[in-house]
């Protein structure tokens, strides 16, 4: 797959997020011409730290402006879109739906409009959308053809960005796919209010992980670098009649409740003396979510290569390294 990607040119939203900077790394080191489009550039991220945003070509913008995407992708002739910016955090779109909607919604079709204005160019686009685009059901794990039913403003920002992705490729036949993964995890990601990079940034400081629900929340957890294999096989098949305009399911088909998670990271950062503190506040959150992938890998032959003990390790180590050197002190005073 490695060839496949070599003078590709590539643009990639949502660059600067946990899966935006493995994938975009991936890309590089696979000889794609990367163009990232980046809004806020934080020094703190590992694609600015890293100084693998040298490596790419940066469009200074954001996923509301129609303009900034039209010219990035007609100037640097895209041929391939990994559409990952968005607002990703539930609890801020708790808070004040509107910009999530405006950046996830408008974002999504904006994006999709530019790829349609220049068709003879874009030749493939893989949407990221999230197992909370199916909403809260009895039935579990979420197969492809359940119905789309957010109801929470972040659920039904995803749920809006797949039927647009649709509507792209139905009506106009643009050859886009979607991908729905579970919770990702991994080096990176720098938002401290989620599960797993809090609790290791709390347990580097030697100080309780907070749980904000009762702990017993299930969730499919996949590590990011299956994610990036997801995402580049996807790509690479989306010219395919039974993959064009398709949804597909990735997780490692194993939920795990909130307690586990945190537990085992208590057990592989050694800090058994530090139980975590369940607040029990959680409110208007999916109680339970998992995916069935059995489509992922009759149709593409993907399957996740690293178990949840594997990713937590290695997503311990990238952490370990981060917050001593690029952070240094600063990190616990926080």
């Amino acid at each position: 797959m490695k060839d496949f990607w070599i003078n590709k040119n590539v643009f990639v939203t949502g660059a600067s997020g946990v899966l935006g900077y493995w994938l975009t790394r991936a890309l590089v080191q696979a000889k794609a011409n990367v163009v990232t489009l980046l809004r806020d550039p934080d020094p703190h991220s590992a694609l600015i730290s890293s100084k693998l945003i040298d490596k790419t070509r940066v469009v200074q913008g954001e996923l509301e402006d129609y303009a900034s995407l039209e010219r990035a992708i007609n100037e640097h002739e895209i041929d391939t879109v990994f559409h990952l910016g968005a607002q990703t955090i539930v609890g801020t779109a708790l808070r004040n739906p509107l910009p999530t909607f405006e950046s996830n919604i408008r974002g999504t079709y904006n994006l999709l409009e530019a790829c349609r204005q220049h068709q003879t160019l874009v030749k493939r686009i893989v949407v990221a959308s999230s197992d909370k685009a199916y909403g809260s059901s009895l039935v579990l794990p979420y197969t492809e053809d359940m119905p789309l039913k957010g109801q929470h403003p972040y659920d039904v920002s995803k749920s809006c960005t797949d039927l647009l992705s649709y509507t792209y490729y139905h009506t106009y036949g643009l050859p886009v796919v979607v991908a729905r993964c579970g919770n990702l995890y991994g080096g990176g990601d720098l938002n401290w209010s989620r599960l797993i990079p809090g609790t290791i940034r709390n347990y580097h400081c030697k100080v309780a992980p907070v749980i904000r629900s009762d702990g017993t929340f299930t969730r499919d957890y996949l590590y990011v670098e299956d994610a990036v294999y997801a995402y580049l096989l996807l790509a690479s098949n989306a010219h395919l009649d039974n993959i064009s305009g398709q949804a597909f399911n990735f997780g490692p088909n194993i939920p795990y409740s909130v307690l586990h998670i945190v537990e085992a990271l208590q057990r592989l950062m050694n800090c058994s003396e530090l139980p975590p503190q369940i607040l029990n506040e959680a409110k208007d959150e999916i109680r339970d979510q998992s995916l069935d992938s059995a489509k992922a890998k009759q149709l593409l032959g993907w399957q996740p290569l690293f178990t949840l003990e594997e990713g937590l390790e290695r997503t311990i180590r990238w952490y370990s390294k981060y917050l001593e050197e690029v952070l240094n002190e600063e990190v616990c005073s926080v």
